[in-house]
């Protein structure tokens, strides 16, 4: 939620001409709670698949912020604090997902 919390301004820093890349920062940092959210209601079986996904949009998320430095949009300082959100994201998405792999053998 806190790099979610972060997306929009980031997002909203894009000028004319990269609205889709704006667009798909807001879409993939959404999926990611939201798959977190609906994996927790599943059996563990199911939940791998929703983690999976999440852990997918926050990699996604990362190379979009990569892209919005490359473009000049922000600054390195600018995305140390979003990096390591997601950093910590994917960490622990990656450990529920292989839990969830042990639990069900």
């Amino acid at each position: 939620m806190s790099f979610l919390a972060l997306s929009g301004p980031l997002a909203a820093r894009a000028p004319r001409g990269h609205g889709e890349l704006a667009d798909q920062l807001r879409r993939a940092a959404l999926s990611v709670p939201l798959n977190i959210a609906e994996g927790s209601g599943k059996p563990e079986r199911d939940a791998r698949r929703f983690y999976a996904i999440a852990r997918g949009s926050a990699l996604e998320c990362a190379a979009i912020i990569d892209a919005f430095e490359a473009l000049g949009l922000v600054t390195a300082q600018e995305l140390v604090e979003p990096r390591e959100l997601l950093e910590r994201t994917v960490s622990m998405l990656t450990k529920m997902a292989l839990s969830e792999v042990n639990l069900g053998k």
